[in-house]
């Protein structure tokens, strides 16, 4: 069996409008209006570079929390996590649970050490001890690869809400609402920065958790707030306790098993290395906030996924696997679908403003995290030497948000069709293969060599993207990117379990095979700020 059976993609239907398009748009264009007041707002004190990339370290743990919520609570969360476990059940929360143990690592390997050491980006931390040039270019690299990879889910994301909502079925409409909605982002980071950035994603974390828990209780309200008989709906709906099961998607032959545990330790491993939830950790003002943030974000997130259970098998139980396959957007509709049925198109208005919201919001952090990257690390740090202004970085950034929203845009259009839940994923193996091992490696080893970095991130990135280009995510399978062509030799649809260990490996053997050797000197200093925080709280601009 292809593996990639795992996330099909419906089979042509009529545009098929739910709700009222004119209550959707409405209420969507209302949220745009709020956070453009917002983001011009916030923008009024982008004076320097820490306030552009950094929101001037002026964010409260809790504030921050939320927002990184709001970050990484995207349309795979909401719209691909929902669907999957409408159509497959017990399988498709293994997303949600893949998604929230990842933060434990994040938590106690991460956080706060990460905070101590760096200033605006990944590759300040990976860099502090070792060769700045080389270093930096490539920490500059994984981000930009990982960035765009989550930017394609969430424009196909915003896709498929959109067809569903004004029942456009065909690409060429789709394609036109992915152009907006990628205006939109470069507008929202070009003028708010990361301060902009921030708040709309506090906006939208309170709003989506609020409605996906408003769909909670209502959801269960119908089935007498009893799960066991919201389950037994969605039992009968479907003609099958199958999806009660453990195996519909990942079950059905060794290739799927094998596929499983990829996607499990991309997941778990993928957080970590995640360089826009990492630079979240520069907006705070001390480690004790940083780590603060990631226990408010743990709670708020497991919260969410916690309705997310719910509301995939709800919309399993009212709407129907059939009838969510067949819709315009596909997987991705059976949230907004739950939500026209449970409360009309006023509360569709609302759940796919929320979700316009999430799109928005995340596109705009991968944006402002992509900019910092290449502004501070390249610009600032490599072709500048570190002589460059608070002024030219946050200019050479603005135009890298140009460049980074027209390649978005292209790229969403063509992953139209894919589960974005999916896609993340395999975000999530990019950067579990590309920077964590180095981060790790960075923080703990002493032995780590400029080589053994390269050779780990390099030798991750490389591999990862190799093996998704060569695997039935691009063709040869009816739900592959390119139609009509067959050049896949690698079965896996997540490359984690090869390129991760990959990347552990090439780190190791490119250090214990390299003679020249770091100052031991910079790796104390190193190991006593990431532990302590001594020499954090520097001035953070030039």
């Amino acid at each position: 069996m292809n593996p990639l059976a795992i996330v099909p993609v419906p089979a042509a239907a009529p545009a098929a409008q739910v709700g009222n398009p004119w209550i959707n748009i409405g209420i969507f264009g209302l949220f745009v209006v709020v956070t453009l007041v917002v983001v011009l707002r916030a923008s009024r004190n982008n004076k320097t570079a820490a306030d552009y990339l950094a929101g001037g370290r002026a964010f409260t743990g809790g504030q921050n929390g939320t927002a990184i919520a709001g970050d990484y609570l995207s349309a795979a969360s909401f719209l691909g996590i929902v669907g999957a476990i409408a159509i497959y059940g017990y399988d498709g929360f293994l997303y949600s649970i893949g998604f929230l143990v990842a933060w434990l690592v994040a938590l106690l390997l991460v956080a706060e050490l990460l905070r101590n050491t760096g200033k605006f980006t990944m590759a300040d931390v990976l860099s502090f001890r070792l060769k700045q040039k080389p270093v930096r270019i490539a920490a500059s690299i994984t981000t930009l690869a990982v960035c765009l990879f989550y930017l394609l889910a969430q424009m196909a994301g915003a896709g498929g809400l959109v067809s569903l909502l004004l029942g456009i079925s065909d690409k060429a409409g789709q394609s036109v609402v992915i152009i907006v909605v990628g205006a939109l982002m470069i507008f929202y980071v070009l003028m708010g920065g990361m301060k902009g950035t921030t708040w709309v994603q506090i906006i939208k974390a309170c709003l989506l958790i609020a409605g996906a828990f408003v769909m909670t209780v209502w959801a269960l309200a119908m089935h007498g707030f009893d799960f066991n008989a919201l389950l037994g709906a969605a039992v009968e709906k479907a003609g099958t306790e199958k999806i009660l099961d453990p195996g519909q998607q990942y079950g059905k032959s060794i290739t799927t098993k094998i596929d499983f545990l990829s996607l499990g330790l991309a997941l778990v491993l993928g957080t970590a290395g995640l360089p826009h939830v990492l630079m979240r950790f520069y907006t705070v003002p001390t480690a004790k906030e940083a780590r603060k943030s990631v226990v408010w974000a743990i709670w708020l997130i497991g919260a969410f996924y916690l309705f997310t259970l719910v509301l995939g098998y709800a919309a399993g139980a009212l709407i129907g696997v059939d009838a969510i396959k067949a819709a315009p957007g596909g997987q991705n509709s059976a949230a907004p679908l739950l939500a026209y049925h449970l409360g009309g198109s006023v509360l569709l208005g609302i759940i796919a403003a929320v979700a316009f919201a999430t799109i928005l919001a995340v596109v705009a952090g991968l944006a402002i995290t992509a900019a910092a990257s290449f502004s501070h690390d390249i610009y600032g740090s490599v072709i500048k030497k570190g002589k460059a202004t608070s002024e030219q970085e946050v200019k050479v950034a603005r135009r890298t948000v140009i460049v980074i929203g027209l390649v978005a845009i292209v790229g969403g259009i063509g992953a139209q069709g894919q589960n974005v839940a999916f896609l993340v994923a395999l975000a999530f193996a990019v950067a579990a293969s590309a920077n964590l091992p180095t981060i790790l490696y960075s923080l703990f080893w002493k032995r780590f060599t400029t080589r053994g970095a390269l050779w780990s991130m390099y030798g991750g990135l490389g591999s990862a993207l190799i093996l998704i280009i060569f695997s039935p995510v691009m063709s040869g399978a009816a739900t592959s990117m390119i139609q009509g062509v067959n050049f896949a030799w690698f079965p896996l649809a997540n490359p984690g379990i090869v390129s991760i260990p990959l990347a552990f490996f090439l780190g190791w053997l490119g250090s214990i095979t390299d003679k020249n050797t770091e100052d031991p000197v910079k790796a104390a200093e190193m190991e006593v700020r990431s532990l302590t925080g001594i020499g954090a709280e520097a001035p953070v601009d030039h």
